[in-house]
């Protein structure tokens, strides 16, 4: 029997799940030397979005939640630098830069407005 998993209603945690598929994409196309630096940098902090935000909405406390919705944005700014980089280094297409820069600046403003509701 499955639990309650409000994080899943959330669409900070659904948008960070569509933004962690895309970077699992973007990674696989990263040269093979970068396996173990910028591809598994990426993936992790991407991963961490999604994982901190249901974290968080598992937690009882305001105090609590805010904490792990912080870290999810502390993670998405990790990521949006590592995209950065593998952009400069010519590992990203312009257009999967675009897409993933809009998905990071949505998902940014959705954890703003929960750490605001929690924040109170």
């Amino acid at each position: 029997m499955r639990t309650n998993r409000p994080h899943k209603g959330l669409l900070a945690w659904q948008r960070s799940m569509d933004l962690v598929t895309e970077v699992y994409r973007m990674t696989d196309g990263f040269p093979r030397e970068q396996r173990y630096v910028l591809t598994s940098q990426s993936q992790r902090a991407a991963i961490s979005v999604p994982s901190n935000v249901a974290e968080g909405m598992a937690k009882r406390s305001f105090k609590d939640r805010t904490r792990f919705l912080v870290i999810a944005q502390g993670s998405l700014s990790e990521l949006d630098t590592q995209i950065e980089l593998a952009k400069r280094l010519g590992f990203v297409a312009d257009e999967t830069y675009d897409m993933l820069m809009d998905l990071i600046e949505d998902i940014q403003r959705l954890l703003s407005g929960l750490i605001k509701k929690y924040s109170w």
